[in-house]
Protein backbone atom coordinates (compact mmCIF):
# COMPACT_ATOMS: atom_id res chain seq x y z
CA UNK A 1 0.00 0.00 0.00
CA UNK A 2 1.71 3.77 -0.97
CA UNK A 3 1.15 6.69 0.94
CA UNK A 4 -1.65 7.78 -1.50
CA UNK A 5 -3.94 4.49 -0.69
CA UNK A 6 -2.99 5.37 2.55
CA UNK A 7 -4.67 8.89 2.57
CA UNK A 8 -6.94 7.87 0.22
CA UNK A 9 -8.27 5.62 2.97
CA UNK A 10 -8.35 8.27 5.62
CA UNK A 11 -10.56 10.42 3.32
CA UNK A 12 -13.12 7.81 2.73
CA UNK A 13 -13.46 6.80 6.60
CA UNK A 14 -12.73 10.49 7.58
CA UNK A 15 -15.72 10.63 10.33
CA UNK A 16 -14.64 6.94 11.74
CA UNK A 17 -10.69 8.27 11.54
CA UNK A 18 -11.87 11.71 13.74
CA UNK A 19 -14.07 10.30 15.63
CA UNK A 20 -10.92 7.20 17.07
CA UNK A 21 -8.77 10.35 17.16
CA UNK A 22 -11.42 11.97 19.82
CA UNK A 23 -12.17 8.83 21.78
CA UNK A 24 -8.21 7.96 22.04
CA UNK A 25 -7.25 11.05 22.91
CA UNK A 26 -10.49 11.77 25.40
CA UNK A 27 -9.46 8.45 27.14
CA UNK A 28 -5.58 9.67 27.90
CA UNK A 29 -6.62 12.85 29.07
CA UNK A 30 -9.46 11.33 31.31
CA UNK A 31 -6.88 9.10 32.82
CA UNK A 32 -4.18 12.12 32.70
CA UNK A 33 -6.37 14.14 34.76
CA UNK A 34 -8.36 11.89 36.76
CA UNK A 35 -5.17 9.87 37.92
CA UNK A 36 -3.72 10.75 41.62
CA UNK A 37 -0.96 12.02 41.01
CA UNK A 38 2.84 10.37 42.82
CA UNK A 39 5.72 11.98 43.57
CA UNK A 40 9.39 10.29 43.73
CA UNK A 41 11.57 10.99 46.24
CA UNK A 42 15.94 9.20 46.03
CA UNK A 43 18.26 8.85 48.20
CA UNK A 44 21.97 8.11 47.25
CA UNK A 45 24.01 5.34 48.88
CA UNK A 46 27.79 5.06 47.70
CA UNK A 47 29.25 1.15 48.17
CA UNK A 48 33.03 1.02 49.33
CA UNK A 49 35.27 -2.06 49.78
CA UNK A 50 37.21 -3.08 53.31
CA UNK A 51 39.98 -5.01 53.05
CA UNK A 52 40.26 -7.22 56.03
CA UNK A 53 44.01 -6.71 56.25
CA UNK A 54 46.12 -3.79 56.33
CA UNK A 55 48.51 -4.29 53.22
CA UNK A 56 46.83 -4.65 49.96
CA UNK A 57 48.26 -5.81 46.51
CA UNK A 58 47.15 -5.29 43.37
CA UNK A 59 45.48 -8.32 43.31
CA UNK A 60 43.62 -7.87 46.43
CA UNK A 61 42.35 -4.28 44.60
CA UNK A 62 40.87 -5.91 41.59
CA UNK A 63 39.20 -9.09 43.72
CA UNK A 64 37.71 -6.49 46.04
CA UNK A 65 36.51 -4.14 42.85
CA UNK A 66 35.00 -7.52 41.41
CA UNK A 67 33.29 -8.87 44.58
CA UNK A 68 31.85 -5.14 45.16
CA UNK A 69 30.30 -5.52 41.59
CA UNK A 70 29.13 -8.78 41.81
CA UNK A 71 27.37 -8.03 44.81
CA UNK A 72 25.65 -4.23 44.21
CA UNK A 73 23.59 -6.21 41.89
CA UNK A 74 21.98 -8.40 44.01
CA UNK A 75 20.76 -4.62 46.01
CA UNK A 76 17.48 -4.27 44.32
CA UNK A 77 16.15 -7.72 45.03
CA UNK A 78 17.67 -7.32 48.37
CA UNK A 79 15.98 -3.95 49.25
CA UNK A 80 12.24 -5.73 48.47
CA UNK A 81 13.27 -8.19 51.18
CA UNK A 82 10.95 -8.39 54.91
CA UNK A 83 14.82 -8.00 56.53
CA UNK A 84 15.20 -4.54 54.74
CA UNK A 85 11.54 -2.94 54.73
CA UNK A 86 10.16 -4.32 58.08
CA UNK A 87 12.27 -1.99 60.17
CA UNK A 88 11.40 1.35 58.16
CA UNK A 89 7.57 0.27 58.57
CA UNK A 90 8.13 0.35 62.33
CA UNK A 91 10.33 2.97 62.27
CA UNK A 92 7.86 5.70 60.73
CA UNK A 93 4.25 3.37 61.63
CA UNK A 94 3.76 2.80 58.20
CA UNK A 95 -0.04 1.56 57.50
CA UNK A 96 1.02 -1.23 54.79
CA UNK A 97 2.64 -4.65 54.51
CA UNK A 98 5.84 -5.32 53.17
CA UNK A 99 4.73 -6.32 49.96
CA UNK A 100 2.50 -3.14 49.55
CA UNK A 101 5.64 -1.21 50.62
CA UNK A 102 7.73 -3.36 48.11
CA UNK A 103 5.88 -2.52 45.04
CA UNK A 104 6.83 1.62 45.80
CA UNK A 105 10.87 0.62 46.41
CA UNK A 106 13.15 0.48 43.64
CA UNK A 107 17.14 0.22 43.89
CA UNK A 108 19.14 0.99 41.17
CA UNK A 109 22.78 0.75 40.29
CA UNK A 110 24.28 2.98 37.38
CA UNK A 111 26.22 1.87 35.09
CA UNK A 112 30.16 2.19 35.74
CA UNK A 113 29.67 3.00 39.47
CA UNK A 114 29.17 1.71 43.01
CA UNK A 115 26.17 4.21 43.58
CA UNK A 116 22.64 2.85 44.66
CA UNK A 117 19.60 5.10 44.15
CA UNK A 118 16.55 4.09 46.68
CA UNK A 119 13.27 5.49 44.92
CA UNK A 120 10.29 5.49 46.18
CA UNK A 121 7.11 6.64 44.46
CA UNK A 122 4.18 7.42 46.76
CA UNK A 123 1.06 9.56 47.27
CA UNK A 124 2.47 11.73 49.26
CA UNK A 125 5.49 14.01 48.79
CA UNK A 126 6.57 14.15 52.13
CA UNK A 127 6.32 10.62 53.11
CA UNK A 128 7.78 9.53 50.06
CA UNK A 129 11.30 11.07 51.00
CA UNK A 130 11.15 10.06 54.20
CA UNK A 131 10.40 6.47 52.94
CA UNK A 132 13.62 6.73 50.78
CA UNK A 133 15.53 7.95 53.65
CA UNK A 134 14.65 4.37 55.91
CA UNK A 135 14.87 2.43 53.34
CA UNK A 136 18.09 3.61 52.27
CA UNK A 137 19.51 3.46 56.32
CA UNK A 138 17.64 0.00 56.56
CA UNK A 139 19.30 -1.41 54.01
CA UNK A 140 22.86 0.11 54.89
CA UNK A 141 22.52 -1.91 58.01
CA UNK A 142 21.31 -5.12 56.47
CA UNK A 143 24.57 -4.95 54.07
CA UNK A 144 26.80 -4.03 56.62
CA UNK A 145 26.32 -6.08 59.69
CA UNK A 146 22.87 -7.39 60.34
CA UNK A 147 23.28 -9.80 57.86
CA UNK A 148 26.62 -11.32 59.58
CA UNK A 149 26.51 -12.72 63.61
CA UNK A 150 29.97 -12.31 64.63
CA UNK A 151 32.10 -8.88 64.91
CA UNK A 152 34.86 -11.31 62.47
CA UNK A 153 32.73 -12.09 59.74
CA UNK A 154 31.52 -8.68 59.50
CA UNK A 155 31.08 -7.58 55.20
CA UNK A 156 33.54 -5.94 53.81
CA UNK A 157 30.80 -3.64 51.93
CA UNK A 158 30.29 -0.68 53.35
CA UNK A 159 27.41 1.51 51.94
CA UNK A 160 27.20 5.34 53.11
CA UNK A 161 24.05 7.76 52.54
CA UNK A 162 25.67 10.58 50.45
CA UNK A 163 22.79 11.80 49.25
CA UNK A 164 19.55 12.14 51.26
CA UNK A 165 15.99 12.27 49.46
CA UNK A 166 14.63 15.74 49.48
CA UNK A 167 10.65 16.30 49.14
CA UNK A 168 9.73 16.50 45.67
CA UNK A 169 7.89 19.78 44.01
CA UNK A 170 6.22 18.29 42.08
CA UNK A 171 4.32 14.94 40.77
CA UNK A 172 6.43 11.91 38.78
CA UNK A 173 3.28 10.76 37.48
CA UNK A 174 1.23 11.28 35.71
CA UNK A 175 3.11 13.30 33.46
CA UNK A 176 0.53 15.72 31.75
CA UNK A 177 2.33 17.01 28.98
CA UNK A 178 4.23 13.06 27.99
CA UNK A 179 0.70 11.47 28.32
CA UNK A 180 -1.30 13.92 25.90
CA UNK A 181 1.45 13.86 23.41
CA UNK A 182 1.23 10.61 23.50
CA UNK A 183 -2.45 10.74 23.58
CA UNK A 184 -2.83 12.40 20.30
CA UNK A 185 0.13 9.91 18.49
CA UNK A 186 -1.65 7.22 19.63
CA UNK A 187 -4.92 8.89 18.49
CA UNK A 188 -3.24 9.55 14.85
CA UNK A 189 -2.21 5.95 14.70
CA UNK A 190 -5.61 4.51 16.22
CA UNK A 191 -7.70 6.72 13.58
CA UNK A 192 -5.86 5.86 10.78
CA UNK A 193 -5.48 2.30 11.37
CA UNK A 194 -9.53 2.38 11.75
CA UNK A 195 -9.72 3.91 8.21
CA UNK A 196 -7.73 0.90 6.95
CA UNK A 197 -9.49 -2.06 8.60
CA UNK A 198 -12.90 -0.35 7.58
CA UNK A 199 -11.30 0.14 3.94
CA UNK A 200 -10.12 -3.39 3.85
CA UNK A 201 -13.48 -4.82 5.16
CA UNK A 202 -15.93 -2.64 3.15
CA UNK A 203 -16.60 -4.70 0.15
CA UNK A 204 -18.35 -1.99 -2.22
CA UNK A 205 -17.29 0.32 -4.20
CA UNK A 206 -16.71 3.97 -2.89
CA UNK A 207 -15.02 6.25 -5.47
CA UNK A 208 -13.76 6.42 -8.87
CA UNK A 209 -10.50 6.02 -7.63
CA UNK A 210 -11.80 2.49 -6.35
CA UNK A 211 -13.63 1.38 -9.72
CA UNK A 212 -9.96 3.15 -11.85
CA UNK A 213 -7.75 0.55 -9.61
CA UNK A 214 -9.81 -2.52 -10.40
CA UNK A 215 -10.69 -1.80 -14.41
CA UNK A 216 -7.84 0.64 -15.22
CA UNK A 217 -10.45 2.73 -17.40
CA UNK A 218 -10.99 6.59 -17.42
CA UNK A 219 -14.03 8.20 -15.79
CA UNK A 220 -16.21 9.72 -17.95
CA UNK A 221 -18.29 11.24 -14.90
CA UNK A 222 -20.15 10.79 -11.93
CA UNK A 223 -23.63 11.21 -11.33
CA UNK A 224 -24.78 11.96 -7.22
CA UNK A 225 -28.10 10.07 -5.95
CA UNK A 226 -31.37 12.31 -6.76
CA UNK A 227 -35.04 12.14 -6.57
CA UNK A 228 -34.54 14.38 -10.19
CA UNK A 229 -33.08 10.86 -11.49
CA UNK A 230 -36.47 9.14 -10.33
CA UNK A 231 -38.55 10.75 -12.65
CA UNK A 232 -39.93 9.73 -16.04
CA UNK A 233 -38.38 12.13 -17.86
CA UNK A 234 -34.51 11.97 -18.22
CA UNK A 235 -33.16 15.40 -16.10
CA UNK A 236 -31.91 16.97 -19.55
CA UNK A 237 -35.46 17.22 -20.35
CA UNK A 238 -37.22 17.56 -17.39
CA UNK A 239 -34.91 20.03 -15.11
CA UNK A 240 -32.50 21.53 -18.23
CA UNK A 241 -30.59 23.83 -15.67
CA UNK A 242 -30.45 21.28 -13.03
CA UNK A 243 -26.82 20.22 -11.96
CA UNK A 244 -27.68 16.85 -13.12
CA UNK A 245 -28.77 17.50 -16.12
CA UNK A 246 -25.01 19.76 -16.45
CA UNK A 247 -23.27 16.34 -15.10
CA UNK A 248 -24.82 14.32 -18.10
CA UNK A 249 -23.52 17.09 -20.40
CA UNK A 250 -20.87 16.31 -19.35
CA UNK A 251 -20.50 13.05 -19.72
CA UNK A 252 -21.33 13.44 -23.15
CA UNK A 253 -18.60 15.41 -23.45
CA UNK A 254 -16.18 12.87 -22.29
CA UNK A 255 -17.98 10.65 -24.57
CA UNK A 256 -17.21 12.32 -27.64
CA UNK A 257 -13.39 12.03 -26.64
CA UNK A 258 -13.82 7.89 -27.14
CA UNK A 259 -12.40 6.68 -29.84
CA UNK A 260 -14.60 6.13 -33.04
CA UNK A 261 -15.54 3.22 -34.02
CA UNK A 262 -14.67 1.39 -37.73
CA UNK A 263 -18.78 1.36 -38.18
CA UNK A 264 -19.69 3.10 -41.51
CA UNK A 265 -21.37 5.93 -40.05
CA UNK A 266 -22.72 6.03 -36.60
CA UNK A 267 -21.29 4.83 -33.09
CA UNK A 268 -22.13 2.48 -30.97
CA UNK A 269 -22.40 2.13 -26.98
CA UNK A 270 -22.89 -0.36 -25.37
CA UNK A 271 -23.68 0.50 -21.53
CA UNK A 272 -23.75 -2.38 -19.05
CA UNK A 273 -22.90 -3.04 -15.44
CA UNK A 274 -21.74 -5.67 -13.17
CA UNK A 275 -25.03 -6.36 -11.22
CA UNK A 276 -28.57 -5.11 -11.11
CA UNK A 277 -29.42 -1.80 -9.57
CA UNK A 278 -26.36 -0.01 -10.60
CA UNK A 279 -28.60 2.49 -12.78
CA UNK A 280 -27.16 1.89 -15.90
CA UNK A 281 -30.54 2.63 -17.52
CA UNK A 282 -31.12 5.63 -15.89
CA UNK A 283 -27.39 6.28 -17.26
CA UNK A 284 -28.70 5.16 -20.47
CA UNK A 285 -31.59 7.29 -20.56
CA UNK A 286 -30.03 10.57 -19.70
CA UNK A 287 -26.83 10.20 -21.92
CA UNK A 288 -29.36 9.89 -25.25
CA UNK A 289 -31.42 12.54 -24.26
CA UNK A 290 -27.94 14.66 -23.92
CA UNK A 291 -26.70 13.47 -27.09
CA UNK A 292 -29.89 14.31 -28.81
CA UNK A 293 -29.73 17.81 -27.13
CA UNK A 294 -26.80 19.02 -29.66
CA UNK A 295 -28.27 17.96 -32.65
CA UNK A 296 -27.34 14.38 -32.70
CA UNK A 297 -29.52 11.19 -33.85
CA UNK A 298 -29.93 8.60 -31.58
CA UNK A 299 -31.40 4.80 -31.06
CA UNK A 300 -31.79 3.89 -27.76
CA UNK A 301 -32.03 0.20 -27.81
CA UNK A 302 -33.31 -1.64 -24.61
CA UNK A 303 -31.78 -4.74 -25.14
CA UNK A 304 -31.99 -6.36 -21.49
CA UNK A 305 -35.01 -8.63 -22.44
CA UNK A 306 -34.55 -10.46 -19.05
CA UNK A 307 -35.20 -7.30 -17.20
CA UNK A 308 -36.74 -4.45 -19.40
CA UNK A 309 -37.02 -0.81 -18.38
CA UNK A 310 -36.28 1.65 -20.62
CA UNK A 311 -39.98 2.14 -21.18
CA UNK A 312 -40.92 2.22 -17.34
CA UNK A 313 -38.25 4.68 -16.84
CA UNK A 314 -39.23 6.91 -19.79
CA UNK A 315 -42.88 6.36 -19.48
CA UNK A 316 -43.48 5.29 -22.98
CA UNK A 317 -45.36 2.00 -24.14
CA UNK A 318 -43.30 -0.76 -24.08
CA UNK A 319 -45.16 -4.14 -24.26
CA UNK A 320 -43.72 -4.11 -28.25
CA UNK A 321 -40.25 -3.84 -29.03
CA UNK A 322 -37.22 -5.42 -29.93
CA UNK A 323 -38.42 -8.56 -28.87
CA UNK A 324 -40.69 -8.72 -31.07
CA UNK A 325 -38.48 -7.87 -34.20
CA UNK A 326 -35.93 -10.41 -33.07
CA UNK A 327 -38.59 -12.98 -33.34
CA UNK A 328 -39.92 -11.91 -36.65
CA UNK A 329 -43.09 -10.61 -35.74
CA UNK A 330 -42.42 -6.99 -36.03
CA UNK A 331 -40.04 -4.63 -38.32
CA UNK A 332 -38.18 -1.70 -36.46
CA UNK A 333 -40.20 0.45 -38.31
CA UNK A 334 -43.71 -0.56 -36.02
CA UNK A 335 -41.80 -0.55 -33.31
CA UNK A 336 -39.22 2.26 -32.85
CA UNK A 337 -40.89 5.52 -31.12
CA UNK A 338 -39.69 8.77 -31.40
CA UNK A 339 -39.26 10.87 -27.92
CA UNK A 340 -38.89 14.39 -27.11
CA UNK A 341 -36.94 15.12 -30.06
CA UNK A 342 -37.65 13.76 -33.68
CA UNK A 343 -33.84 12.80 -33.42
CA UNK A 344 -33.89 10.78 -30.04
CA UNK A 345 -35.75 7.35 -31.06
CA UNK A 346 -36.39 4.58 -28.48
CA UNK A 347 -36.53 0.52 -28.90
CA UNK A 348 -37.79 -0.65 -26.41
CA UNK A 349 -37.59 -4.28 -25.13
CA UNK A 350 -41.04 -5.62 -26.18
CA UNK A 351 -41.86 -8.61 -23.73
CA UNK A 352 -39.68 -10.89 -22.06
CA UNK A 353 -38.87 -13.63 -24.07
CA UNK A 354 -37.81 -17.31 -22.81
CA UNK A 355 -34.74 -17.30 -24.97
CA UNK A 356 -33.07 -13.81 -24.32
CA UNK A 357 -29.68 -14.97 -25.27
CA UNK A 358 -30.35 -16.82 -28.60
CA UNK A 359 -32.37 -14.12 -29.62
CA UNK A 360 -29.59 -11.55 -28.94
CA UNK A 361 -27.46 -13.43 -30.38
CA UNK A 362 -28.74 -13.84 -33.90
CA UNK A 363 -27.86 -12.18 -37.11
CA UNK A 364 -31.27 -10.54 -37.39
CA UNK A 365 -29.83 -8.46 -33.91
CA UNK A 366 -26.04 -8.00 -35.44
CA UNK A 367 -28.19 -6.64 -38.89
CA UNK A 368 -30.35 -4.66 -36.86
CA UNK A 369 -27.36 -2.53 -35.16
CA UNK A 370 -25.19 -2.37 -38.16
CA UNK A 371 -28.25 -1.27 -40.11
CA UNK A 372 -28.88 1.77 -37.05
CA UNK A 373 -25.80 2.72 -37.44
CA UNK A 374 -26.35 3.56 -41.16
CA UNK A 375 -29.38 5.74 -39.92
CA UNK A 376 -27.91 7.47 -36.53
CA UNK A 377 -24.95 9.34 -35.24
CA UNK A 378 -25.88 7.25 -31.83
CA UNK A 379 -26.95 3.54 -30.86
CA UNK A 380 -26.87 2.99 -27.59
CA UNK A 381 -27.64 -0.35 -26.13
CA UNK A 382 -28.73 -0.90 -22.58
CA UNK A 383 -27.93 -4.16 -21.85
CA UNK A 384 -28.28 -7.09 -19.08
CA UNK A 385 -25.69 -6.73 -16.33
CA UNK A 386 -22.58 -8.81 -16.29
CA UNK A 387 -23.40 -10.69 -13.81
CA UNK A 388 -26.61 -11.99 -15.05
CA UNK A 389 -25.62 -12.75 -19.01
CA UNK A 390 -22.51 -12.53 -21.39
CA UNK A 391 -24.89 -10.06 -23.48
CA UNK A 392 -22.89 -7.21 -23.19
CA UNK A 393 -19.51 -9.64 -23.88
CA UNK A 394 -21.76 -9.77 -27.13
CA UNK A 395 -22.31 -6.65 -28.27
CA UNK A 396 -18.93 -5.18 -26.58
CA UNK A 397 -17.48 -7.03 -29.66
CA UNK A 398 -19.66 -5.43 -32.03
CA UNK A 399 -18.93 -1.94 -30.55
CA UNK A 400 -14.92 -2.80 -29.96
CA UNK A 401 -15.72 -1.83 -26.41
CA UNK A 402 -18.41 -0.97 -23.69
CA UNK A 403 -19.02 1.54 -20.77
CA UNK A 404 -19.80 0.23 -17.51
CA UNK A 405 -21.87 2.01 -14.87
CA UNK A 406 -20.74 1.54 -11.55
CA UNK A 407 -22.68 1.85 -8.68
CA UNK A 408 -20.78 3.36 -5.22
CA UNK A 409 -22.25 1.58 -2.29
CA UNK A 410 -23.70 -1.18 -4.83
CA UNK A 411 -20.69 -2.73 -6.74
CA UNK A 412 -18.67 -5.50 -4.91
CA UNK A 413 -15.55 -4.61 -5.26
CA UNK A 414 -14.44 -8.19 -5.75
CA UNK A 415 -16.96 -9.00 -8.28
CA UNK A 416 -15.91 -5.74 -10.59
CA UNK A 417 -12.57 -6.62 -10.71
CA UNK A 418 -13.33 -10.16 -11.86
CA UNK A 419 -15.88 -8.51 -14.59
CA UNK A 420 -13.27 -6.76 -16.00
CA UNK A 421 -10.54 -9.57 -16.24
CA UNK A 422 -13.40 -11.34 -18.27
CA UNK A 423 -14.13 -8.85 -20.32
CA UNK A 424 -10.11 -7.98 -20.91
CA UNK A 425 -9.89 -11.86 -21.63
CA UNK A 426 -12.64 -11.77 -23.93
CA UNK A 427 -11.20 -8.21 -26.17
CA UNK A 428 -13.66 -6.23 -25.04
CA UNK A 429 -12.22 -3.29 -23.05
CA UNK A 430 -14.07 -0.57 -21.05
CA UNK A 431 -14.47 2.79 -23.01
CA UNK A 432 -15.37 4.64 -19.63
CA UNK A 433 -17.25 4.12 -16.42
CA UNK A 434 -19.66 6.40 -15.18
CA UNK A 435 -19.56 6.82 -11.44
CA UNK A 436 -23.02 6.43 -9.90
CA UNK A 437 -24.82 7.43 -6.45
CA UNK A 438 -21.66 9.72 -5.80
CA UNK A 439 -20.55 11.91 -2.88
CA UNK A 440 -21.95 15.35 -3.77
CA UNK A 441 -19.78 18.09 -2.71
CA UNK A 442 -20.63 21.56 -2.62
CA UNK A 443 -18.88 25.13 -3.40
CA UNK A 444 -19.92 28.38 -3.04
CA UNK A 445 -18.61 31.76 -4.66
CA UNK A 446 -17.96 35.00 -3.04
CA UNK A 447 -22.06 36.09 -3.35
CA UNK A 448 -23.02 32.47 -1.48
CA UNK A 449 -24.30 30.97 -4.50
CA UNK A 450 -24.25 27.03 -4.69
CA UNK A 451 -22.53 25.37 -7.44
CA UNK A 452 -21.93 21.75 -7.05
CA UNK A 453 -19.28 18.98 -7.70
CA UNK A 454 -18.91 15.60 -7.72
CA UNK A 455 -16.66 13.51 -5.68
CA UNK A 456 -14.37 11.22 -7.70
CA UNK A 457 -11.17 11.50 -6.16
CA UNK A 458 -9.05 13.27 -8.64
CA UNK A 459 -9.15 15.20 -11.83
CA UNK A 460 -11.09 13.71 -14.79
CA UNK A 461 -9.02 11.98 -17.23
CA UNK A 462 -10.12 13.52 -20.24
CA UNK A 463 -9.31 17.15 -19.26
CA UNK A 464 -12.69 18.36 -19.49
CA UNK A 465 -14.02 21.16 -16.96
CA UNK A 466 -16.30 20.34 -14.32
CA UNK A 467 -19.62 22.02 -14.63
CA UNK A 468 -22.17 23.14 -11.72
CA UNK A 469 -25.24 25.18 -11.91
CA UNK A 470 -26.52 27.83 -9.28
Amino acid sequence: MTIADLLQAVRKHLVAAIATFVVVVGLVAAYTFLTPPKYTATAQLFATYAAQSETQTSSDMNSGASYLSTQIKTYPQLIKTEAVLRPVIKDLDLDMTTSELAARVTATNPSNTFMVDVSVEDGDAARSAAIANSVAKSLSQQVTSSLYTDESAKSPIQLTLVQKASTPQSPSSPKTTLYLASGIVLGIICGIGIALLLDMLNTKVEGATDVRELTHASSLGSVQRSALLEESRPVVIAQTSSKEAEEFRRIRTNIAFLAPNTKEHGHLLVISSTRPSEGKTTISANVAAAIAEVGKSVLLIDADLRHPSVAKKLGIEGQVGLSHILSAQATPRDVVQKYWKQNLHVLPAGKRPANASVLLNSEIMTDMVEQALTQYDYVIIDTAPLSVSDDAVVFGRMADGMILVVGRGVADKKELEEEAMSLKEADVPILGFVLNYADEKKHSDKNGNYYYYYYEDSHNEHGTGRHGSK
